[in-house]
Protein backbone atom coordinates (compact mmCIF):
# COMPACT_ATOMS: atom_id res chain seq x y z
CA UNK A 1 0.00 0.00 0.00
CA UNK A 2 3.01 2.52 0.62
CA UNK A 3 4.49 1.82 -2.93
CA UNK A 4 1.08 3.41 -4.41
CA UNK A 5 1.15 6.00 -1.96
CA UNK A 6 4.94 7.11 -3.24
CA UNK A 7 3.82 6.65 -6.98
CA UNK A 8 0.49 9.14 -6.39
CA UNK A 9 2.30 11.82 -4.65
CA UNK A 10 4.94 11.41 -6.96
CA UNK A 11 3.10 11.87 -9.98
CA UNK A 12 1.12 14.28 -8.45
CA UNK A 13 4.43 16.19 -7.73
CA UNK A 14 5.66 15.89 -11.31
CA UNK A 15 2.29 17.43 -12.73
CA UNK A 16 1.84 20.32 -10.44
CA UNK A 17 5.38 21.13 -11.78
CA UNK A 18 5.02 20.74 -15.08
CA UNK A 19 1.64 23.23 -14.81
CA UNK A 20 4.13 25.51 -13.45
CA UNK A 21 6.61 25.18 -16.12
CA UNK A 22 3.81 25.95 -18.59
CA UNK A 23 2.78 28.94 -16.66
CA UNK A 24 6.26 30.32 -16.01
CA UNK A 25 7.16 29.98 -19.75
CA UNK A 26 3.82 31.37 -20.92
CA UNK A 27 5.18 34.76 -18.89
CA UNK A 28 8.37 34.77 -20.34
CA UNK A 29 7.36 34.62 -24.03
CA UNK A 30 5.11 37.56 -23.05
CA UNK A 31 8.13 39.76 -21.31
CA UNK A 32 10.44 38.30 -24.21
CA UNK A 33 12.67 36.27 -21.65
CA UNK A 34 14.78 33.31 -21.55
CA UNK A 35 12.40 30.42 -22.68
CA UNK A 36 12.04 27.20 -20.92
CA UNK A 37 13.02 24.51 -24.09
CA UNK A 38 10.26 22.33 -25.53
CA UNK A 39 12.18 19.38 -25.00
CA UNK A 40 12.27 19.77 -21.37
CA UNK A 41 7.76 19.75 -21.76
CA UNK A 42 8.03 16.42 -23.25
CA UNK A 43 10.65 15.03 -21.09
CA UNK A 44 8.47 16.13 -17.94
CA UNK A 45 5.49 14.28 -19.90
CA UNK A 46 7.14 11.15 -20.14
CA UNK A 47 8.27 10.87 -16.70
CA UNK A 48 4.68 11.53 -15.30
CA UNK A 49 3.34 15.11 -15.55
CA UNK A 50 1.32 14.91 -19.06
CA UNK A 51 -1.73 15.70 -17.51
CA UNK A 52 0.00 18.93 -15.65
CA UNK A 53 1.31 20.18 -19.03
CA UNK A 54 -2.05 19.53 -20.79
CA UNK A 55 -4.15 21.15 -18.48
CA UNK A 56 -1.81 24.30 -18.33
CA UNK A 57 -1.84 24.17 -21.98
CA UNK A 58 -5.31 24.81 -22.47
CA UNK A 59 -5.55 26.65 -19.04
CA UNK A 60 -2.85 29.65 -19.70
CA UNK A 61 -3.70 29.31 -23.38
CA UNK A 62 -0.23 28.42 -24.08
CA UNK A 63 1.35 26.09 -26.69
CA UNK A 64 -2.10 25.20 -28.51
CA UNK A 65 -1.27 26.21 -31.98
CA UNK A 66 1.99 23.87 -31.82
CA UNK A 67 0.76 20.39 -33.63
CA UNK A 68 3.57 18.67 -31.45
CA UNK A 69 2.01 19.47 -28.52
CA UNK A 70 -1.83 19.22 -29.16
CA UNK A 71 -1.36 15.76 -30.59
CA UNK A 72 1.53 14.60 -29.08
CA UNK A 73 0.95 15.36 -25.32
CA UNK A 74 -2.18 13.70 -25.61
CA UNK A 75 -0.52 10.72 -27.26
CA UNK A 76 2.05 10.72 -24.84
CA UNK A 77 -1.27 10.23 -21.93
CA UNK A 78 -2.87 7.67 -23.96
CA UNK A 79 0.15 5.50 -23.86
CA UNK A 80 0.54 5.81 -19.82
CA UNK A 81 -2.72 5.16 -19.65
CA UNK A 82 -2.48 2.04 -21.40
CA UNK A 83 0.97 1.39 -19.50
CA UNK A 84 -1.04 2.00 -16.53
CA UNK A 85 -4.07 -0.57 -16.93
CA UNK A 86 -1.26 -3.47 -18.49
CA UNK A 87 0.46 -3.52 -16.06
CA UNK A 88 -1.58 -3.06 -12.60
CA UNK A 89 -5.11 -4.47 -13.77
Amino acid sequence: MEFFKLIFWTITLVNVLAFILIGIDKYKSRHNLWRISEKTFFTVSVFGGSVGVLIGMYFFRHKTRHPSFVWGIPIILILQIAAFYYIFV
